[in-house]
């Protein structure tokens, strides 16, 4: 899978294909069915079959000061993109030019004059151009003018409610992961660089594989049981702290997951921590007796999860 500049005009091989654009962070059920429509329309016409996004994301260059939002890296969307059957992905550099860029210079200039597009799909709430001055009806008439197909699908529904970004932002927020997973079609995962750290969880007897959360969301903090995919490729389970360690000085903002019965070195490879149960807010501890104690009991509480 190809990943595109999308201020660049495609390549020979991609041109005419049919792109189904918006930010899908998360790729959630209601992207997948976008994602999905764009992918059936190309598959029939025998075009190729694209996905584009924005990155950074648009909140982040209007509003630069708030506070960490991200659901997914553009490393996860590319992966979570080709094992949906898209050829490839084209980013869109958010920055001042293109937020400037009127919706019909945004169609002629990046969608028919760099992507060469042969059809456009959007969920029912996209925006687009200065101001937002575009939507789906626009695009609509500006797709009928340039001569490329536009069309619209519609918000996907779970338990009555539409299924959203924001309702899986407030889910992880709750500690309520399994509510993400139910929105996401898979768990809601960080993935990160493993560092050094202080060794305080392997003098304790628990050695941890830390990772710094970077742009995404944060979560509750506290206790959860994980599971992650290795650099290697391996999938393990163990049980992660995510949050600032009260118990320790100076508290520092970290996930931290200790991986049952594994052993080797991690550090500095890339691994995906997903998270799966949420256990108990964090705690500070008068002793690091009783620190370690409960830190058994959390192990013993994920173990019995992934073995149900």
């Amino acid at each position: 899978m190809e990943r595109l500049d999308g201020g660049s005009v495609v390549p020979g091989a991609l041109a005419g294909g049919i792109v189904a654009l918006g930010n899908f962070d998360g790729f959630h059920l209601g992207h997948q069915a976008v994602v999905g429509r764009a992918i059936d329309r190309a598959r029939e016409q025998g075009r190729p079959a694209l996905v584009a996004t924005f990155d950074p994301h648009p909140v982040r260059h209007f509003r630069p000061d708030a506070p960490p939002f991200r659901l997914t890296t553009l490393d996860q969307r590319e992966r979570l993109f080709a094992e949906a059957g898209a050829d490839a992905m084209v980013v869109f550099h958010f920055d001042g030019d293109l937020a400037a860029l009127s919706a019909e210079e945004f169609v002629a200039e990046r969608l028919v004059g760099a992507l060469q597009v042969g059809g456009i799909v959007t969920g029912e709430d996209f925006t687009f151009g200065h101001n937002k001055s575009g939507d789906v009806c626009v695009m609509a008439e500006l797709g009928r003018a340039h001569g490329f197909m536009a069309e619209t699908v519609g918000a996907v529904t779970l338990n009555g409610e539409a299924v959203s970004s924001t309702r899986i932002r407030d889910a992880l927020k709750a500690g309520d992961p399994r509510a993400a997973t139910r929105l996401l079609t898979r768990p809601f995962a960080i993935e990160g660089r493993v560092q050094h750290g202080d060794k305080l969880g392997r003098e304790i007897g628990y050695p941890t594989a830390n990772v710094d959360m970077g742009p995404y969301l944060r979560p509750a903090y506290g206790i959860y049981a994980v599971r992650a995919r290795l650099a290697e490729g391996r999938v393990v389970d163990g049980a992660a702290n995510l949050g600032i360690r009260p118990s320790f000085d100076p508290p520092k903002e970290l996930l931290e997951p200790y991986f049952f019965d594994f052993s080797g070195d991690l550090y500095d490879q890339v691994i995906e921590v997903a998270l799966i149960e949420y256990l108990r807010p964090e705690a500070k501890f008068d002793t690091l007796e009783a620190l370690t104690d409960q830190m058994a009991r959390d192990c013993e509480q994920a173990r019995a999860i992934f073995a149900g």
